[in-house]
């Protein structure tokens, strides 16, 4: 999904972003997506490194879930049969 957003940014920082688009031949609107998602990753990564160990399981064990197969069903029976073993 994208999303429209009006972002003020300092005249200043208008012109670098202009000078930085002419040396990469690239449009101002392509660098400021590439400046927003690498500092998005980065806020990830500082969040990731904070996260206890068990946070970190309980994270892997939902991006896991959110993999599954929503249309595969399995009964109650062989749940039951899982973890008596």
């Amino acid at each position: 999904m994208i999303m429209r957003k009006n972002i003020d940014v300092d005249e200043s920082i208008i012109k670098k972003i202009k000078l930085i688009s002419a040396y990469e031949n690239k449009s101002v609107k392509a660098i400021l997506e590439e400046a927003v998602t690498q500092y998005v990753r980065t806020k990830e990564l500082e969040r990731f490194e904070q996260l206890t160990e068990e946070e970190k399981e309980d994270l892997g064990l939902l991006l896991l879930m959110q993999q599954n197969d929503h249309d595969d069903e399995v009964s109650e029976e062989e749940i039951f049969k899982l973890l008596d073993e």
